[in-house]
């Protein structure tokens, strides 16, 4: 009888063998394994969450902005090219004034065309301007001439006069007649003038997109 066998008991509650019977705990590895792998998936969640609130807070690279979750480069702005009225616009060399005085003070006419000749326009006729428009011109000044005026040479001798209106007329010549209207006091300064001719063939710059 084997000692493992209880007194009394025998048959087939006898207990054969010199092993003990060993018990086992219960399984834990897959526990273990399971609370790390959450454990490791809930410390990559809060790292990448903190990630983002630096990067929301810092404003994120300056040479990149991120646009519906995808990362584009800012793209420079591109050269400005000169624009095709730019490329036409005369010099005052080139354009003919008639300037005519509409207002009742004697003389104007005359001494806006010396004024304009010294800042290089050629000058037509000078005098009283026709009755059509005598009297009868309430601005600064008035711009007339023909349809191809408006294409640039409106622009060039308005440099000259700001607030003076442009009108076109059945003419077939290329030169511009300058009516002196009765709010006129003056040619604007020719500082001032130089600065708005320039700014007229300088090409505006496009803002850069991203």
């Amino acid at each position: 009888m084997s000692m493992l066998t209880p007194p009394g008991m025998g048959g087939k509650y006898r207990i054969t063998g010199d092993v003990y019977p060993r018990m086992r705990r219960p399984h834990r590895r897959r526990r273990i394994v399971l609370g790390a792998a959450a454990a490791v998936l809930v410390l990559g969640a809060a790292g990448w969450g903190t990630l983002q609130l630096v990067d929301v807070f810092s404003g994120g690279d300056e040479k990149t902005r991120t646009t519906a979750g995808k990362q584009t480069d800012c793209k420079p702005a591109p050269a400005p090219k000169p624009s095709a009225q730019a490329a036409v616009l005369p010099k005052p060399g080139q354009i003919t004034v008639n300037v005519y005085n509409a207002t009742p003070r004697a003389g104007l006419a005359k001494s806006t065309a010396d004024e304009l000749k010294k800042r290089g326009f050629v000058i037509g006729k000078v005098g009283n301007a026709p009755v059509a428009y005598d009297k009868k011109v309430p601005g600064s000044g008035l711009l007339l001439g023909s349809p191809g005026a408006a294409k640039g040479t409106f622009s060039v001798v308005g440099t000259q006069l700001k607030g003076a209106t442009t009108k076109v007329d059945a003419r077939t010549t290329a030169d511009v007649d300058l009516i002196i209207g009765t709010a006129f006091k003056t040619l604007d300064p020719k500082a001032a003038a130089d600065a708005a001719l320039v700014a007229l063939n300088k090409p505006k710059p496009v803002p850069g997109r991203c």
